[in-house]
């Protein structure tokens, strides 16, 4: 079962996003011999899950209803 994937990790640039891992940006354990994967929050900003299928779920905001 994979981990749930944060949307918004407070620091992301500590941690290889590559697999489900998620090693420490200093100790890569996948061993492919890349460098480390950036989370999707450091290259397209903080509104990167609103854009485009990425197969995450998330949970519409209901707002109250108005008198």
């Amino acid at each position: 079962m994979a981990k749930k994937f944060p949307i918004n990790p407070p620091h992301p640039e500590r941690i290889c996003w590559g697999c489900d891992k998620y090693c420490p940006a200093d100790s890569l354990q996948c061993g492919n011999g890349s460098g480390r994967t950036q989370h999707p929050v450091e290259v397209l900003g903080e509104d990167w899950y609103e854009y485009g299928d990425w197969g995450l779920e998330d949970s519409p905001v209901s707002l109250p209803d108005k008198p």
